[in-house]
């Protein structure tokens, strides 16, 4: 028989106060709404710098990804919660103080354009689709959507209603990008009883970290020289920009009170130091960005390679920040 004395209820497990709710799905819907933001962001500042037709695959062809993995984060989004029948409840109030009002309104408002934008440039999405891979399986789908989109009226309508205003929209989306970027960190950012995910910097960071999963993928699916060499350019500041906002992350914290110290040494000698700083920072960060500037300097380096580092360390960094925020806590003893 073990006898345990405790003094408070701080370390009773489910008590005071308990939060390990959030698993996988979150992390992954954090990250395509990261992903699906910055490729619109890219597709519209392209298209009004009258780009389009110069960076096809990033103002016309990569804009059949965001609708197809923003509704995928909603799935994910809706089998988390608890009360699943109820997800609708979320689109008939707004609570200027909720983050996850801001989201929920911000992914609904979004989708129209995401959706609108690839319908609008479909011919040329199909013809570039088929000039350079006339067996590509998604054609026959691509073709099929035109030709629904033709057959009714009211899609007609509003296509040509947005090729109207096609660049008053393509500022708008652009702002809701922004949005929806900085939201997926401040999702977290609100709950101010996990020290980790109190800090202002989580929006900044993942909107950053999203922007250059964005620009690596994009990379990655152009066959452009000069595109490709323009998105490893941008990737390189982002990434620096991103290495800044971490390592400014933990100093702050470390210069913080002693929760927030604790919090920041769970990544320096703690549980999540190795899986970070070696995952994270130099598989996600570090690594690909040195493959890029050997890439930028003639080397032989083949484009998926470091955007496909990138794009598992953007997922990894969100995985890590999701679980690490929920064992960080302010249980002192």
């Amino acid at each position: 028989m073990t006898e345990e004395l405790f003094v408070s209820g701080r370390h009773i497990e489910h008590i005071d106060p308990y939060l390990n709710l959030w698993g996988g799905p979150i992390a992954i819907y954090l990250f395509l709404g990261g992903l699906a933001a910055a490729i619109l962001i890219f597709a519209n500042f392209f298209f009004l710098m009258g780009k389009a037709d110069k960076y096809p695959m990033t103002a016309k062809v990569s804009t059949l990804i965001p609708p197809v993995i923003i509704s995928f984060g909603l799935i994910l989004l809706v089998y988390d919660l608890h009360h699943k029948l109820y997800f609708w409840q979320l689109l008939l109030n707004f609570r200027i103080e909720s983050p996850m009002s801001w989201g929920a309104w911000t992914l609904t408002f979004i989708m129209i354009p995401a959706i609108l934008w690839p319908l609008i440039y479909m011919r040329d999405i199909i013809d570039y689709l088929s000039e350079r891979n006339p067996a590509c399986r998604l054609l026959g789908l691509l073709n099929w959507i035109d030709k629904m989109a033709n057959k009714f009226g009211i899609v007609r309508f509003f296509i040509g209603l947005a090729k109207t205003y096609q660049k008053p929209m393509a500022y708008i989306t652009i702002v809701l990008s922004l949005i929806l970027g900085v939201y997926t960190g401040i999702l977290l950012s609100a709950f101010n009883a996990r020290p980790l995910w109190n800090t202002a910097i989580l929006g900044p960071l993942f909107l950053t970290s999203g922007v250059s999963t964005g620009a690596a993928l994009l990379m990655w699916m152009s066959k452009n020289h000069d595109e490709k060499r323009l998105f490893s350019k941008l990737d390189l500041i982002l990434i620096s920009v991103e290495i800044f906002l971490i390592i400014h992350l933990f100093m702050g914290m470390k210069a913080g009170p002693l929760v927030q110290y604790d919090t920041a040494m769970l990544f320096l000698g703690g549980p999540y130091t190795s899986i970070f700083w070696v995952g994270v920072m130099g598989l996600g960060l570090v690594f690909p960005a040195i493959l890029e500037i050997l890439e930028l300097n003639h080397y032989k380096i083949p484009s998926w390679l470091p955007a496909l580092f990138i794009l598992s360390g953007g997922l990894a960094f969100r995985y890590i920040m999701v679980y690490a925020g929920q064992f960080s806590s302010y249980n002192i003893l």
